[in-house]
């Protein structure tokens, strides 16, 4: 995409980014087979009101945002902060020192564009100017999983069956001076 422009959020972006994400999570749940989820997606689409809020209150000191924008209007989004506690408790609580990268959607008409790859790039910048040499995702959605799998490899941890018989959890742990390019 020619006119693709990343940058950080602004409070004026609120009201977009709530739209995009009920469109690109809902969407992800139909893809996933997993509409039938209501409370989850709209537990989903919560938390990422509450990280919105906390990258704007913040000031993207908690929580840090960037943004894809194409054709004047939003069609992807990264962040990181705090680690979940489903990845705290997971490890053990050996991860729980670490950021978390989170929150990446790429609307889907622009999908296997390069948007993410680009998204992904510009926080391991971000997260490497902050002095931050470690960080770690995670994914229950199935066509995530192997993107990040053929991107990044084996995940450090594999929770068998965890949302259920063959639906599988993956946390993965990388350095930033790894993934960067």
């Amino acid at each position: 995409m020619n006119n693709l422009v990343i940058r950080e959020i602004h409070s004026e972006d609120l009201e977009y980014l709530h739209e995009f994400y009920r469109f690109v999570i809902t969407h992800t749940f139909e893809r996933e087979g997993i509409a039938h989820l209501k409370d989850d997606i709209e537990r989903e689409i919560e938390t990422k009101k509450k990280y919105l809020e906390d990258a704007i209150l913040s000031n993207g000191k908690e929580r840090y945002f960037l943004l894809a924008f194409g054709e004047n209007q939003i069609i992807g989004s990264i962040e990181y902060g705090p680690v979940s506690p489903l990845i705290v408790k997971e490890t053990n609580e050996e991860y729980q020192h670490l950021p978390e990268v989170g929150s990446l959607y790429v609307h889907p008409n622009y999908q296997k564009q390069g948007i993410g790859s680009k998204l992904l790039q510009g926080i391991f910048q971000v997260l490497k100017s902050k002095g931050i040499k470690e960080f770690c995702f995670d994914s229950g959605y199935k066509e995530a999983q192997q993107m990040w799998t053929n991107k990044f490899g084996n995940p450090n941890i594999l929770l068998k069956d965890y949302w259920g018989e063959g639906e599988h959890h993956m946390i993965w742990r990388r350095q930033v001076d790894n993934v960067l390019k």
